[in-house]
């Protein structure tokens, strides 16, 4: 938990107040700026310009104590409680995948305006670079010198505005479609980082639930095809294969990283463990689609 995030209800009416914690509430040792609530509501007005209700509207902000509040949407369920259930629905998945490369190819269209907005790489390195992947490499110096070169590679690729966080459990599902929040990480990077971090999850679920592993493969395709769809600042291949390297990373970063997926048991994080390192080990594969065909295999005990 990063914010402190509580519904207001008076006479009818009801927001949601975010207010930015100065250590997040994980085992781990981990702060962060508090500046991370300001430039949260610069990207949530900027996303708005570029995909409307795709992201709830902002109420008020008070920079001072690092809060704002926004539309409260009720009891819109998360993708994340969505998938876990089941509920694999690729039409959203391709809904969502579609709406994240609006926002890259509206901002790498801007980019003049959009890069200055959010020059913000201390931000990104507390709260994703020194968590992720720095941590991890110290939980595994064998792969130690692959994390490096994919952070160092990570950083020096800057082209879009980033969210950050694009995790199922920042995605509700509303009416209305999609609609993304909690982007306190949202930076001038790469884009491939959101992909890549999209694609994590729809694969860890897998080792959540192996029974709907048909269907997370189905919404992982469905989101990959979208957002290959809309790519036109970059050769799309380009982009997915920066995903495809970052993908084992990010997978060992949820288990042995500071943020680890808390769903996950014992015998799914030592699976994880063991694909990720040797993906690392071997080198990159050529695109996002090669390692997910390949984690599911693996999830199903069959080749590939």
């Amino acid at each position: 938990m990063s914010s402190d995030v509580r519904r207001v209800s008076w006479d009818g009416a009801s927001v949601v107040v975010k207010a930015a914690l100065a250590r997040l509430r994980v085992e781990a040792d981990w702060e962060a700026p508090l500046e991370r609530s300001e430039n949260e509501v610069r990207w949530l007005r900027r996303a708005a310009a570029i995909v409307g209700g795709a992201v709830p509207a902002i109420v008020a902000d008070v920079d001072d104590v690092h809060a704002f509040a926004m539309e409260d949407l009720g009891t819109a369920p998360t993708w994340k409680a969505e998938l876990a259930a089941g509920r694999c629905d690729t039409d959203f998945a391709a809904a969502v995948g579609a709406l994240v490369v609006r926002l890259h190819a509206a901002t790498a269209a801007d980019a003049a305006a959009t890069a200055v907005a959010f020059d913000t790489e201390s931000l990104f390195r507390a709260l994703r670079v020194e968590p992720y992947l720095d941590a991890t490499a110290r939980a595994h110096p064998e792969v130690a010198g692959s994390l490096s070169a994919i952070g160092a590679d990570l950083l020096a690729t800057r082209c879009a505005l980033v969210h950050g966080d694009m995790s199922p459990k920042n995605v509700l599902v509303t009416g209305r479609g999609p609609v993304f929040a909690d982007a306190e990480t949202a930076w001038w990077g790469d884009p491939a980082f959101d992909v890549a971090f999209a694609t994590t999850h729809l694969l860890l679920k897998a080792r959540w639930h192996p029974e709907h592993v048909a269907g997370y493969a189905a919404c992982r395709d469905a989101f990959a095809a979208a957002y290959a769809d809309g790519v036109d600042w970059d050769d799309p291949r380009a982009v997915d294969a920066r995903a495809a390297r970052l993908l084992p990373a990010l997978l060992l970063a949820r288990v042995d990283g500071k943020s680890p997926a808390e769903y996950l048991d014992e015998p799914a994080r030592d699976a994880t463990r063991r694909f990720a390192v040797a993906a690392l080990t071997t080198g990159p594969a050529p695109t996002t689609g090669a390692v997910a065909d390949a984690w599911y295999a693996d999830v199903e005990g069959r080749e590939p």
